[in-house]
Order: structure tokens, then C-alpha cells, then sequence
């Protein structure tokens, strides 16, 4: 029953939220793969908190509340950062689900390891408090930095300064929890009532974001493309921007801004097409082209080089959710 009580909870919650992600941005595979790293991260905060805490001479007390929080943050959401950073990710749905399975790894290597200590020592109590407390709370920390990380990056923050924040409230949150401001019977019921609101809420605010982003962007898209291809996209606003560019840019690269803006607008409605197929429940439309047109368009962005893509930014704005579309295409 400690086994069940310890692991059973988080492990719950994280398959809740895989069931929640209606437009199945996820990948089992990608879950198991943070869940991994969770066990991993679990190890690796234990040496370093070991060595840190012979370094700095702290007492357990304060070294549990101000240090160990951060050590523990840091190594749940690499894992995170490292899909981010490979346009893996692209919503907020898919980062609090990642993260949270990274945080639930840590929490069930973590209660493993009390178990196996102090398993014949402690009541039944304390792996309840462990399973519906600690354990949430590594996994919604984890979760919460990963969705402030992949919310910075959406409004074109550098990185670093996306991850800071994120980092900041997570270790708040958990030094916090290490605190017990509160007792820990009525901390543990805040967690485990208030964690699922928020991830409701958070999802259903993301699942509007992204509908929008699918309706008004794939409607525009195939209006341009049609227009492209009918002969009649110079008479467009888009059209004589790109005309104008005649003046900057040889013949050749006018050319290729050409072939490359159609090639774009392509592959970006065939990846909405997918993940709207998907989330109709739907198999996806697979072509075997595809890999070949992707290359194909990291070639013309050699073609026009850095200028060409900074002149295509009001056309084209190759963001960080642009990348994360077309990569969506390869798997």
C-alpha cells in the first residue's frame, strides 16, 4: 500500500493530462523519454546536493529550503529546455505536460529511495503526504517553469532570459512547499485541490490559443498560396511589397524569395492540416515528399541568405512556433 500511495498519484495525474491534450501535441515516446530524465535528474541532485552541502557548511534546514530547491529545478527542466531549444515543443500544453513528466520521474525516484530507508520506520501517513503532496509538487514546479519558458520564447525573448524567470517562480514555489508555512495535512490538500484547476485552466486558455492560431493563420495561408500559383499575388499588398524588394535584391534572389515564400506556405498548411486531422481523431496525411521539400526549403533560405530573411519578416516570420509547425512534419 506505501508503494501504491507513494508512485499511484503523480503517475494518475500525468496520464490526466496526456488524455486532456485534445490536439495530441505530445509523444508517448517524449513522455517516457522526461520520465527517464526525471530518474536521472533525481540522481544527479542527490550527488550535487551532496557535494554543495559539505561545500557550503550549511545546516539540513537551510540547505533543504534555499539550495537544494534550485539544484533539484535546474536538473527536472534540462530536459525541458533541450526540447524547446529543438522546436519539440510549441504550446503551452505540450511544455506543462513534458514537465510535469520530468517532475514526476524525480518524485518517483525520489520516493523510491525514502521507501527503501525508511519504509519499516514510518506510517502510513507520510507516504500519502509523500505521494499526494511531494510528489505533485515536484511535477507541477517542473511544469510551471516549462510553460513560462515556452511563453518567453513565444514573445521573442532571448532564451536566457525565458529560463530565468521561469526558474525564479519554480524555486519559489518549492522552497516554499520545503517551508511548511502550512501544515502539511492542509498543504497537501491545497496541492492536490488547486494543481488540477490550474491545469484546466492553463489547457483550456492554450486550446483556444492554438484553434485561433490554426483558423486564422490557415485561411490566410491558402488565400496567399492560391493567389501564388493563380498569377495573381502581385496585385495583393503582399504581392507589391515583395515587387519593391526588385531594388534591393538581384533577379535570381527575387526568384528564390518566390519559390521559397510558396514552398513555406505549403509545408506550413500541410502541418496545420495534420494537427487539425489529429485532433479530429483522424490519421495524419503522410507523403513521402516530404522530407525532400523541407530540404528543399532550408536550401532557398541558404539561397537568400540572412538579408533575404529579414526583408521576408513581414511576409514570413520564422519564430519559434513557425520552426516548431514544420518540424511536425518530419515525424
Amino acid at each position: 500500500m506505501k508503494i501504491i500511495f507513494s508512485f499511484l498519484p503523480v503517475l494518475l495525474f500525468l496520464f490526466c493530462l496526456f488524455l486532456l491534450d485534445s490536439f495530441k501535441l505530445v509523444r508517448q515516446k517524449t513522455i517516457v523519454l522526461c520520465l527517464l530524465w526525471g530518474l536521472t535528474a533525481a540522481l544527479l541532485s542527490y550527488y550535487l546536493n551532496t557535494w554543495l552541502s559539505m561545500q557550503l557548511s550549511l545546516n539540513f534546514e537551510v540547505f533543504s529550503r534555499y539550495v537544494a530547491p534550485l539544484i533539484e529545478e535546474i536538473t527536472k527542466v534540462a530536459i525541458v529546455i533541450y526540447l524547446i531549444n529543438r522546436q519539440k515543443i510549441g504550446f503551452a500544453i505540450d511544455a506543462a505536460i513534458y514537465g510535469f513528466a520530468a517532475g514526476t520521474g524525480f518524485a518517483l525516484a525520489e520516493n523510491m529511495v525514502y521507501l527503501l530507508r525508511l519504509g519499516s520506520e514510518t506510517g502510513m501517513v507520510v507516504w500519502i503526504l509523500r505521494g499526494f503532496g511531494t510528489a505533485l509538487m515536484h511535477g507541477g514546479c517542473t511544469a510551471l517553469i516549462a510553460m513560462l519558458v515556452i511563453g518567453g520564447i513565444q514573445r521573442d525573448k532571448p532564451m536566457i532570459l525565458s529560463v530565468i524567470p521561469g526558474l525564479l517562480a519554480g524555486f519559489v514555489l518549492h522552497s516554499a512547499f520545503n517551508h511548511f508555512f502550512l501544515n502539511p495535512y492542509l498543504q497537501t490538500a491545497l496541492i492536490f485541490g488547486v494543481l488540477p484547476i490550474l491545469f484546466a485552466i492553463v489547457f483550456q486558455k492554450s486550446t483556444v490559443v492554438l484553434q485561433n492560431w490554426l483558423e486564422i493563420e490557415f485561411g490566410n495561408e491558402v488565400e496567399m498560396l492560391r493567389m501564388i500559383r493563380q498569377g495573381s499575388f502581385s496585385g495583393t499588398k503582399a504581392g507589391s511589397y515583395l515587387i519593391s524588394l526588385k531594388k534591393h535584391f538581384s533577379q535570381e534572389v527575387i526568384l528564390d524569395l518566390y519559390c521559397y515564400i510558396s514552398l513555406y506556405l505549403e509545408l506550413s498548411i500541410k502541418a496545420k492540416r495534420n494537427l487539425m486531422l489529429k485532433e479530429s481523431g483522424l490519421a495524419v496525411v503522410e507523403e513521402p515528399d516530404i522530407s525532400a521539400k523541407l530540404n528543399e526549403l532550408k536550401y532557398l533560405q541558404k539561397q537568400i541568405g540572412k538579408m533575404g530573411e529579414l526583408a521576408m519578416q513581414p511576409l514570413i516570420r520564422m519564430k519559434h512556433r513557425e520552426l516548431w509547425k514544420l518540424n511536425q512534419l518530419k515525424n
